[in-house]
């Protein structure tokens, strides 16, 4: 039996959302030696960039993409948890250029903290973001956790020839953010309870949007390189993006949209400790204008949950993909930045 009283989420866990990930330097030791895929030459993407799904050639023509993603709660609605768990792991398969088929949940919960109801909402509101999506929770497997877990694994496809990878931006590239940053801000002004209602609805608004403009980015030649921007924030996956590459990306801080009360939050202290993790990890591969302060810093280290895509196309085709990608429903979306020659680093400019 759960049959206990309900208490916040975010207490019976440590961290929250995409903050829990990992810090990438700690990401890349584990893989390190690892085997790139060896004989399996129907493997078209594994883990050699980091980048956001597996990607199987079924038959020379259709891929089969393939993802997981859990977390712990960076809420302490359940159902809001579900929902956002869910749209953070589908996100993956559109990051791809791919379109999701079918999920698998992965539910972690601490038997006698965690009430059957509270169980029942996490798991109603990642089956709603499925259906949104339009595919089944097929299935899923549960274990007796220490701290509240729910994500999913996540199955989708796409012709071959329309699976964008993290590491095929090209020299002279516009790059594209579709969602504001500062997801881990609010998050962390959550949990000390320090988050209005107005800046919590509109964190929700972003993290529980589908990231599906990402299957019809995916269709136009233009669009040469995709990723989602998540736990490693926006240097992070951008410096996944250089390093894949070969190219410097330069970002503009000026260019980047940031949720409403992000700076004035982060400003005050609200920072996760991912991202003093992710600098650690990777700052000395980035280039950041001559006195940046350090909240600002915080911005581009800033762990996103459910973040946007960051999007590499042809630069005379950036305007009219920023108009369908703003028609799409994604009113953040910016112009950030450019891909040009030079070594796998991320140069930020005032």
């Amino acid at each position: 039996m759960l049959d206990v009283p309900t208490v916040r989420l975010t207490s019976l866990a440590h961290g929250g959302g995409c903050g829990c990930k990992l810090a990438p330097s700690v990401l890349q030791d584990l893989l390190a030696g690892q085997a790139q895929g060896g004989p399996f030459e129907r493997l078209l993407v594994g883990t050699e960039t980091g980048d956001d799904a597996a990607v199987w050639d079924l038959d020379g023509g259709t891929a089969i993409i393939a993802t997981t993603d859990f977390f712990m709660p960076m809420v302490d609605d359940p159902d809001h948890f579900g929902r956002i768990a869910a749209t953070n792991a589908i996100s993956d398969i559109y990051a791809m250029g791919g379109t999701p088929l079918m999920a698998l949940a992965i539910l972690g919960m601490p038997l006698g903290k965690v009430d059957i109801a509270t169980v029942r909402a996490i798991l109603g509101g990642g089956a709603a973001i499925c259906a949104e999506a339009g595919i089944p929770v097929a299935g899923g497997h549960s274990i007796d956790c220490p701290e509240p877990v729910y994500g999913l694994a996540v199955i989708g496809s796409a012709p071959r020839g329309r699976i964008r990878r993290n590491s095929t931006a090209r020299p002279g590239d516009a790059l594209i953010l579709t969602k504001a940053l500062g997801v881990g801000v609010y998050s962390a002004a959550f949990k000390k309870e320090a988050l209005g209602q107005a800046a919590y609805d509109e964190m929700l608004a972003s993290v529980t949007k589908l990231n599906r403009v990402g299957t019809q980015l995916a269709q136009d030649e233009a669009v040469h390189a995709i990723t989602d921007v998540t736990g490693f924030g926006i240097l992070g996956h951008g410096l996944e993006m250089a390093r894949g590459s070969g190219a410097t990306l330069r970002l503009s801080r000026a260019a980047l949209p940031v949720l409403s009360e992000a700076e004035s939050l982060v400003q005050q202290g609200f920072v996760t400790g991912a991202s003093h993790r992710n600098w650690a990890s990777y700052g000395h591969e980035v280039d950041l204008p001559e006195g940046a302060a350090e909240w600002q810093r915080h911005l581009l280290t800033d762990p996103q949950t459910s973040g946007g895509l960051l999007v590499a196309c042809a630069p005379e085709a950036a305007d009219r993909l920023l108009a369908a990608i703003h028609a799409a429903g994604y009113a953040a979306a910016a112009r950030i930045g450019t891909v040009e020659a030079g070594p796998g680093r991320v140069v930020v400019e005032g």
